[in-house]
């Protein structure tokens, strides 16, 4: 985990990347959406940040999702990161320690601050957790992105393409 991340916000990064792409290891930044990494040319970790967006271009229409890294960076967030983070640039190498940090920017934009200090609810926090990783749960019965849902499911449920891989308990727990 790159330095810069708090150990709290570290835990619950490594507990995304984890239920995003079903490994822990170092290769789990490596992997694109439906574990197609194997039909790259090279590994992520070895791509500038600018080869990985370009090449997310054609991975919707070939794999079903732009989806990239441990954390699985859609290709939108990825050029929204971009500029919010002057700091980062085309020429950057897409490693590990860059991918922990824009995952870091990813869970301030969804509260984790607020949530740290008690400013906004455990439920609601996962929720905002669950509208950006689709992996994740939702911990209460809502209107999702698509449908009505209920406490345990994707907020992306009923799109033919995402569900929760973890139980909404364990994310409970880890929070």
């Amino acid at each position: 985990m790159d330095k810069t991340v708090p150990p709290g916000a570290a835990i619950l990064l490594d507990f995304i990347r984890e239920t995003e792409v079903a490994r822990s290891d170092r290769a789990s930044y490596d992997v694109i959406y439906g574990h197609n990494q194997g039909k790259l040319p090279k590994p992520l970790t070895t791509m500038t940040y600018g080869e990985v967006v370009d090449a997310q271009k054609g991975w919707s229409k070939r794999f079903r999702s732009s989806a990239a890294g441990g954390y699985q960076f859609m290709r939108a967030t990825l050029i929204d990161l971009a500029k919010q983070v002057t700091s980062i640039s085309g020429k950057d190498v897409f490693t590990p320690d860059l991918q922990d940090r824009l995952a870091y920017k990813l869970l301030l934009r969804r509260g984790y601050a607020e949530f740290i200090v008690g400013k906004i609810s455990l439920v609601e926090f996962a929720e905002n957790l669950a509208k950006e990783w689709a992996s994740f749960p939702v911990l209460a019965a809502m209107k999702g992105s698509e449908r009505e849902i209920r406490r345990g499911q994707s907020y992306y449920a009923g799109d033919g393409l995402n569900k929760a891989l973890v139980k909404p308990e364990k994310v409970e727990a880890v929070l």
